[in-house]
């Protein structure tokens, strides 16, 4: 079988790809175990994501070649300004995070590198570089939430996070999404596919310092 241009990606970037995959933090939040401190921290840092990751679906759908793909990013426009940020409010008022948290949070340094690499692809990027960056943050995401076991615990600050990234549109979204990437890289060139690699890796090192950043 031959290896996508996603899979090349992806074998390249371990170690940390396995170890975001199964950070100690995704296992004990498929328990219900997250403390409440550590959860509500990571929620916080979290969001401060949704601004930039919503510029950098708009980027995709400015860049995009095609109709066809303008239309599949921009669903999931919908998915996060509606579901998702539903979500980060109901679990906001269950961990009693305060306006200034919500809004205007110290950032830690994980998030900080994060949002920059969100913005250097949103502004600087070409169509592939954009689709790296979106893949690894919703395909790692994926590939922890499907590892949870059936039984989800009781607290739905905890379960929803879960099968908001691993219901079934979820998994056609990231479905798409490397598929999309797999189409565009088979077009660049050497120098082209290198920087995908670099972005690739670099967000994935960023999550794995993200969730180290929320846990001990």
């Amino acid at each position: 079988m031959t290896e996508t241009f996603t899979d090349w990606l992806r074998q390249r970037s371990e170690p940390d790809w396995t170890g975001v995959i199964e950070h100690p933090f995704t296992q004990a939040l498929f328990t219900g175990q997250v403390p409440a401190d550590a959860m509500r921290s990571y929620l916080v840092q979290d969001f401060q994501f949704v601004d930039d990751f919503l510029a950098l679906l708009g980027s995709g759908i400015a860049k995009a070649d095609r109709y066809s793909s303008r239309l599949a990013i921009a669903g999931s426009v919908g998915v996060v300004t509606s579901e998702e940020n539903t979500y980060f409010r109901r679990a906001f008022d269950a961990l009693d995070v305060g306006e200034s948290d919500r809004v205007r949070p110290e950032l830690d340094e994980a998030t900080v590198a994060f949002r920059e690499l969100m913005q250097d692809a949103n502004e600087r990027g070409s169509y592939a570089e954009v689709l790296t960056v979106l893949t690894v943050a919703e395909w790692s995401y994926l590939e922890w939430a499907v590892r949870a076991p059936d039984a989800l615990p009781d607290d739905f600050v905890h379960a929803e996070w879960i099968t908001l990234h691993n219901n079934p549109d979820f998994q056609a979204w990231v479905r798409w999404l490397r598929g999309e990437l797999d189409r565009v890289g088979a077009e660049l060139d050497e120098r082209e596919r290198a920087r995908c690699l670099r972005l690739f890796q670099q967000a994935t090192r960023c999550e794995l310092d993200f969730f180290n950043a929320h846990w001990s």
